[in-house]
């Protein structure tokens, strides 16, 4: 079990991260009394629970009970839970703005916040920054960044990308593009199986039509570029907090070469060991 707590001023990106934290598998819990956390962990041990990361986000919202929150930890070193602390702060300008702009009230005052209201806030948590993993400062870091930030210290690079998840679909484009697609690649270049009589009823999950559409040296060309082409842009978007990669193979109909090449494309990453999901969007229009 990997337990993270989340905490640090208000207004410094807590739900951000605790956006990214979901993204990349956590099961997570704000604003929980810290004098519950120990039993919520108990219960997560259950091997039925199914789960085994959890993220609770601590801060002055919890007043009083945040004291708490040591006896919490006190169980985890004594039952051998490996937990992280990361305490997210920002200077007391940037603050003020983020309240201004959002038009939030403080939770310490519930009226708009100013910079006593933020010392004050500083103050209420010193301990627990004291005792944070690691100590963030978003205020010149924008939210793509901060995204990176957690996940480069929660995960190694190669879990990063075994969380990364690539989404490949098949589509005709007689009946559109596929809204969420990152990437659109026509099929079209490649000759029909449709024009073939024993190949115009079947689609591209027949492997008949699917070695037709792969014999063409021009399919061989364009599935070792696209192979590279995500290879080497994968590490990118992880860097800029992008957890999930949306790939749209089109052909006209979206019954054949559509469907044969995002099988080609899917047997391939799966093979190198990517998470990556399927869907043929229109096989079944006719």
């Amino acid at each position: 079990m990997e337990i993270i707590f989340i905490t640090g001023l208000s207004g410094a990106g807590k739900s951000q991260a605790v956006s990214c934290l979901e993204d990349i598998g956590y099961y997570c819990i704000d604003n929980m009394p810290p004098v519950l956390i120990k039993n919520f962990i108990v219960l997560s041990t259950n091997e039925n629970s199914g789960v085994d990361k959890i993220a609770f986000v601590v801060d002055s919202r919890g007043g009083d009970f945040l004291n708490d929150l040591t006896e919490s930890i006190e169980y985890l070193k004594e039952n051998d839970i490996p937990y992280k602390i990361i305490f997210l702060e920002a200077s007391n300008e940037v603050l003020v703005r983020r309240y201004n702009e959002t038009r939030r009230v403080h939770p310490l005052t519930k009226k708009t916040a100013n910079i006593g209201d933020i010392e004050k806030e500083r103050e209420m948590l010193k301990d627990l920054r004291s005792r944070a993993d690691y100590v963030i400062d978003t205020s010149n870091m924008k939210s793509a960044k901060l995204r990176s930030e957690i996940v480069s210290l929660i995960n190694s690079e190669e879990e990063q990308e075994e969380t990364f998840v690539v989404n490949i679909v098949s589509f005709g484009y007689k009946n559109g593009i596929p809204l969420a697609a990152d990437m659109v690649f026509d099929m079209r270049f490649i000759p029909n199986p449709f024009y073939v009589p024993s190949m115009k009823r079947l689609t591209g999950n027949s492997k008949k039509v699917r070695n037709y559409v792969m014999k063409f040296q021009e399919s061989k060309t364009f599935v070792k570029n696209i192979n590279k082409l995500i290879n080497d842009i994968v590490p990118c978007f992880m860097k800029q907090g992008k957890f999930n990669l949306n790939i749209a193979f089109g052909c006209t109909g979206g019954q054949h070469r559509s469907v044969a090449m995002a099988n080609e494309i899917y047997d391939l990453f799966t093979l190198q060991g990517k998470q990556v999901t399927l869907d043929h969007r229109d096989i079944k229009r006719r």
